[in-house]
């Protein structure tokens, strides 16, 4: 009855956060979208419930997995980009996740520390950024539309995945716990959704101004790993949120002096 209840308050949990991001990228346009996409959502979701089942030391070791995974990640989306330019939503978003996997699984094959990860991202980021830059679109950005399913389906998808994440998290690790929290489950319904709608040049356009945004995620992950033991688990969650709101922000002042 208690592993009813605990996975419950797990799935609604993560359920509301996702509902609230959907709601406030609805009709945001693509720059706007990607940089609340970039956002931890299922992955703060997770991180909220692995609080409650583990010690500091396993969060901050998870932190330097989500650090490193989130170039995983990147590779998502830039594989996602180029496919969706001539290809279908399957085919697209089926191989991006595979991509995805691959290159999580060569991750788990090294031992990473946070700087080893800090160099990870800013060599990865520092190619898919720039293979990106051309699939961005120019002029009025394309809107977002919303079903009555659309919230309900990205809800639950990722409310599965932080159920996956926490129940395994103990026979798994600390850093394939910080992994698989960041698998872009979000991502990956939303582009199903808004490839169906509006198609995949358009769809695509989202991830590639969304690698940019996508350094705050890692940025913010290190930053928790460094804060959980002098401030603890939850001032070092607000804070490394705070970095990633904070980079967005930034990148939001840029795009509106430009």
């Amino acid at each position: 009855m208690l592993f009813l209840v605990d996975l419950a308050l797990k799935m609604a949990l993560t359920a509301f956060i996702v509902v609230v991001i959907s709601i406030t990228v609805e009709r945001s346009g693509p720059f706007i979208g990607a940089l609340i996409a970039a956002l931890p959502t299922a992955a703060g979701a997770a991180y909220i419930i692995l609080a409650f089942e583990h010690p500091p030391a396993f969060i901050a070791a998870s932190a330097v997995g989500s650090a490193a995974a989130t170039a995983a990640v990147s590779v998502f989306a830039l594989a996602y980009t180029v496919l969706a330019q001539r290809r279908g939503v399957i085919l697209s978003v089926s191989v991006a996740i595979m991509v995805f996997f691959v290159a999580a699984a060569a991750l788990r094959a090294v031992a990473w520390t946070p700087l080893t990860a800090f160099v990870l991202d800013a060599v990865v980021f520092g190619i898919t950024v720039p293979l990106s830059w051309r699939y961005r679109t120019s002029g009025l950005p394309v809107k977002f539309m919303r079903s009555r399913w659309d919230v309900p389906v990205r809800a639950l998808s990722a409310a599965v995945v932080v159920v996956v994440v926490t129940s395994i998290s103990t026979s798994i690790g600390s850093f394939a716990s910080g992994m698989f929290a960041v698998f872009p489950i979000v991502m990956a319904c939303t582009a199903v959704i808004l490839h169906l709608r509006v198609g995949g040049v358009a769809s695509a356009s989202m991830f590639a101004h969304a690698q940019i945004a996508l350094n705050g995620l890692w940025l913010g992950f290190l930053a928790m790993h460094f804060l959980v033991a002098p401030v603890g688990v939850w001032p070092a969650y607000g804070l490394g949120l705070l970095v990633c709101i904070a980079w967005s922000g930034v990148l939001w002042v840029v795009r509106r002096k430009l």
